[in-house]
C-alpha cells in the first residue's frame, strides 16, 4: 500500500436522524363523525453505525467524506399508522478502529471483529401519536409528541493495527527486510532511513500450518515520544500488538544501549507498553565472526534473544519458534 493511501487518523462530523413527529389525528368516516384518535407514532431518526471489515487496512474512503448525515424518520399518520424509520447509514471501517469524541478525546469503542456493529450517533426515537394520550378524562386529546431531535457532533476514528508482533527499531535497522523474508509482505527497502512511511503486515508461516501476524511500525528515533522524526504518528499501532519485537543490527555502536533507548520511547509514550512480552533479534549477524558473536552475548538485555541475518537466513528458524513460544504461552 503507497504512503499516499494510508489513512489512520481521521476527523468526520456525523449527524443522525430525528425522529418523525407523531399524528394527532382524529378519525373521521361518513358514518363515524367522531371515532376519537388514532394518529400514529413517528418513525425512528437514522443511526450512524460502524462496521467491522477485516479487508480494509485504511481510513481512506472517508478523507473526502467527512460530513455524514443520517435520514429523518417519517411522521405518523392516521389509523395508527407508524412513520417510516429513518435510514442507517452504516460505515465500514478496518479493524483496529477507535473511535473517540473529538472535542473531549473521550473513548466510545473500539472495533475488533468483522462485521461486528456499534453505533457511533443514535437517531431520535419518534413522538408518541394521539392515541396513546387518550384517557378517561380526555377521549380527544388534539396533540402528540413531536420527535426526538438529531445528534450531532465531530468525531476521530483511529487506527491501531492489530497484530500478534510489532517489530520495533530504529530506521534503516533491518526492519522491512525481515518482514520480506519471514513473509510474503513486499515492504519498500533502500539503505536510507526512513524507508517504511506506513505500517506493513506480513503474515508468517509457521509449522504445522500455523501462522501468526507481523507489524513493520515506521522506525522510531530518540525523542519519538515529543514529535521528533516520525514522532507519535506511528506508535499506536505498537498498542494493539502482542508481543514487541527489538530489531538492533549487530553494527551498532552499543546494541544493549540503543534497546534501552528503544524501550524508554515507548514508556514515555504509554507506560502500559512495558508490560509487554519482548523479544530482541540482532539483525545483519552475517557481519559477526563467531569471537565476536561470544563475546556480545555477554553483555545484552535480560529477554528471549536472537542473532538473525535476513540475507544469510541465519537464525530465522530460531527466531520463528521463539515467537511462537512467546505468543503461545501468552
Amino acid at each position: 500500500m503507497s504512503e499516499s493511501n494510508f489513512v489512520d487518523y481521521i476527523k468526520i462530523f456525523c449527524r443522525s436522524g430525528k425522529g418523525g413527529a407523531g399524528s394527532a389525528h382524529l378519525r373521521r368516516e361518513k358514518f363515524i363523525p367522531k371515532g376519537g384518535p388514532d394518529g400514529g407514532d413517528g418513525g425512528r431518526g437514522g443511526n450512524i453505525i460502524l462496521r467491522g471489515n477485516d479487508q480494509m487496512w485504511t481510513l481512506l474512503h472517508l478523507r473526502y467524506k467527512r460530513h455524514i448525515f443520517a435520514e429523518n424518520g417519517g411522521p405518523g399518520g392516521s389509523q395508527q399508522s407508524t412513520g417510516a424509520d429513518g435510514k442507517d447509514v452504516i460505515i465500514e471501517v478496518p479493524l483496529g478502529t477507535v473511535a473517540r469524541i473529538a472535542e473531549t478525546n473521550d473513548f466510545l469503542f473500539e472495533i475488533t471483529e468483522h462485521d461486528q456493529e456499534k453505533i457511533l450517533v443514535k437517531g431520535g426515537r419518534g413522538g408518541l401519536g394521539n392515541v396513546h394520550f387518550k384517557s378517561s378524562t380526555n377521549q380527544t386529546p388534539r396533540y402528540a409528541q413531536p420527535g426526538e431531535p438529531s445528534i450531532e457532533n465531530w468525531f476521530i476514528l483511529e487506527l491501531k493495527i492489530l497484530a500478534d508482533v510489532g517489530l520495533v527499531g530504529f530506521p534503516n535497522a533491518g526492519k522491512s527486510t525481515l518482514l520480506s523474508v519471514v513473509s510474503a509482505a513486499k515492504p519498500k527497502i533502500a539503505d536510507y532511513p526512513f524507508t517504511t512511511l506506513v505500517p506493513n503486515l506480513g503474515i508468517v508461516k509457521y509449522r504445522e500450518n500455523k501462522s501468526f501476524v507481523v507489524a513493520d511500525i515506521p522506525g522510531i528515533i530518540e525523542g519519538a515520544h515529543e514529535g521528533k522524526g516520525l514522532g507519535i504518528k506511528f506508535l499506536r499501532h505498537i498498542e494493539r500488538n502482542s508481543i514487541l519485537l527489538f530489531i538492533v543490527p549487530a553494527d551498532s555502536r552499543d546494541i544493549k544501549e540503543e534497546y534501552e533507548i528503544l524501550v524508554n520511547e515507548l514508556k514515555m509514550y504509554n507506560p502500559e507498553l512495558l508490560d509487554k512480552k519482548r523479544v530482541l533479534a540482532i539483525s545483519k549477524s552475517d557481519l559477526l565472526d563467531e569471537e565476536l558473536l561470544d563475546e556480545m552475548k555477554n553483555d545484552l538485555p535480560e529477554i528471549p534473544r536472537v542473532f538473525i541475518s535476513s540475507f544469510t537466513g541465519q537464525g530465522i528458524s530460531r527466531l520463528k519458534d521463539i515467537l511462537w513460544r512467546e505468543l503461545t504461552s501468552i
